[in-house]
């Protein structure tokens, strides 16, 4: 596993996160949520990834008590807040950021977290009184750094221009072989400002796997036949997308690699990325994605994946 050092800060991150959207406290059985964990550490992967949303906090519970024993300051631990946790608790208010980050610390069973995130961007808050809030949770040690999800280049310069509060130093856009619309202004900003990239779905929602197949059924136990998993996944399931998708095996055989490894090693191309998030039900699939890391993709292979998929990359996704 290598390492990379996320924007301006002192965290060194595995190129792989573990992430725990739609599967642990949730969609994944406890005995293989804790064989993943360990197996995540086992193959050098130092960050945790989570929200107070995921399963209603069912999510950040499961991972307080499975890091029990495990020396806080061997890993790194992020999670989220904004959507709602009930009828009346949302949003990036200075009231619900100091409720929230109480709530996930003890549901973590810990006293901190080294990354606080923004999970989207605050409408009907004034940017000011979010930022100032989380300077407070900085400065008060619940939270080491900042960080945000999903916000576009104009949120992110008022947030930078704002002062004596702390300053950001991740985003997490989504971004993947087909869902490159960060690179066109996110990164370029983030880049010039000391924030990292921790990017989510680099596998595409799975598609990039390869097991979705062009005019085929969608196999029944699949995130894309789950109605209540699939959301994000749109275009990416047309047969034109598919069937590009199929046209990249011969390069991972090629390579002898995994279609998943192909797509990680892609997304980590970019030195702007630190670090790719996956989500995995078994231990197998995160000793086969922390290999990724080992990957190194040439000029003339990066070059083959953008012939093959350029012509069939959803209008909204591309650069």
């Amino acid at each position: 596993m290598k390492y990379r050092k996320l924007g301006n800060s002192d965290l060194n991150a595995s190129e792989i996160i573990l992430g725990s959207w739609l599967t642990y406290g949730g969609g994944v059985e406890r005995q293989n949520a804790e064989a993943c964990i360990h197996k995540a550490f086992d193959v050098g992967i130092n960050f945790i990834d989570t929200a107070n949303v995921y399963a209603r906090g069912a999510a950040e519970s499961l991972l307080g008590e499975v890091l029990q024993g495990i020396d806080r300051a061997s890993y790194i631990l992020a999670t989220k807040v904004y959507f709602p946790m009930s009828d009346v608790d949302r949003g990036l208010s200075a009231a619900q950021i100091h409720k929230q980050i109480d709530a996930s610390l003890q549901r973590l069973k810990t006293d901190y977290v080294d990354l606080y995130q923004c999970h989207r961007y605050d409408t009907e808050t004034p940017l000011e009184e979010t930022m100032e809030a989380l300077t407070e949770v900085v400065r008060q040690g619940k939270a080491r750094y900042i960080g945000f999800s999903e916000w576009n280049p104009s949120q992110i310069q008022a947030a930078l221009d704002l002062p004596n509060v702390e300053k950001f130093v991740s985003s997490q856009p989504q971004y993947s072989m087909l869902w490159r619309k960060p690179e066109a202004e996110v990164f370029p900003l983030c880049a010039a400002n000391g924030i990292g990239q921790i990017v989510w779905s680099p596998l595409a929602q799975g598609v990039l796997t390869g097991k979705y197949l062009p005019g085929q059924p969608l196999p029944k136990d699949s995130r894309a036949a789950n109605d209540q998993m699939n959301g994000f996944m749109g275009d990416l399931l047309s047969d034109r997308v598919l069937t590009a998708v199929q046209d990249l095996k011969s390069i991972a055989e090629e390579l002898n690699i995994s279609m998943a490894q192909l797509a990680l090693a892609w997304v980590l191309r970019d030195q702007r990325v630190t670090s790719a998030i996956i989500g995995a039900s078994r231990p197998e699939q995160v000793v086969d994605n922390a290999a990724a890391s080992e990957v190194t993709l040439s000029e003339s292979e990066l070059q083959e994946i953008d012939r093959i998929l350029q012509p069939a990359l959803p209008q909204s996704a591309a650069r």
